[in-house]
């Protein structure tokens, strides 16, 4: 494995950006360079915290309050941490999850109501771990709206909020980018599948 190259990566988005597919063609040619790969998700990524997402993102975006949410999104990300993502860190993997903590720092932490203080503290006291790496795949909200919709499933909880709730968070998204310029890289999602992915390989290292 290249000494430089950084092992726990997050990938961040609106919804329809494309981050889940270039997670897994990351993790992909990552594989078939030689390197250990564990590909995960949040919320979920262990089955405590999948039983989780099942919680948060089916039914209607009222069934829980935002300070509600906070707890439930960070339970089942230290679920993650403790029984996925340590473990495979800890045998020398690469670790790609697609979103982290930053999710519930822009879903619910500044676009429901301001709670990013909130996020941030108890993140502090039972995270207390950030990716070396977060890929920030940006595209125009109203793309990636349309993208979303187009393979809705049961999992609508956010997408269903509309153009403007998507145009806040690309917007929160991009300032926490540069608020944390030395973790994140903001990568184009416009263009091929194939185009991104390049660019996606290229701030990895």
């Amino acid at each position: 494995m290249k000494q430089h190259m950084r092992r726990f990566i997050s990938f961040e988005g609106i919804d329809g950006s494309g981050k889940s597919t270039q997670a897994r063609r990351l993790a992909e040619t990552l594989r078939a360079e030689g390197q250990p790969v564990t590909l995960t998700r949040e919320p979920g990524g262990s089955p405590g915290a999948e039983e989780i997402r099942r919680l948060v993102l089916e039914g209607p975006a009222e069934r829980w309050s935002p300070e509600t949410e906070i707890l439930l999104f960070t339970a089942a990300r230290r679920d993650h941490l403790e029984r996925t993502i340590q473990p495979a860190l800890a045998r020398g993997e690469v670790v790609i999850t697609d979103r982290f903590a930053d999710s519930t720092r822009i879903y619910q932490g500044m676009t429901r109501k301001d709670l990013m203080d909130t996020v941030d503290r108890l993140h502090a006291l039972m995270i207390g771990v950030e990716p070396d790496l977060t890929v920030l795949i940006d595209i125009d909200p109203t793309l990636g709206l349309s993208r979303a919709q187009a393979r809705a499933g049961s999992e609508m909880r956010f997408e269903d909020m509309g153009l403007a709730m998507q145009s806040r968070m690309r917007a929160a998204f991009l300032d926490l980018a540069a608020r944390h310029p030395a973790r994140f890289r903001v990568v184009p999602g416009d263009g091929a599948p194939d185009d991104v992915a390049a660019r996606v390989r290229a701030v990895v290292g």
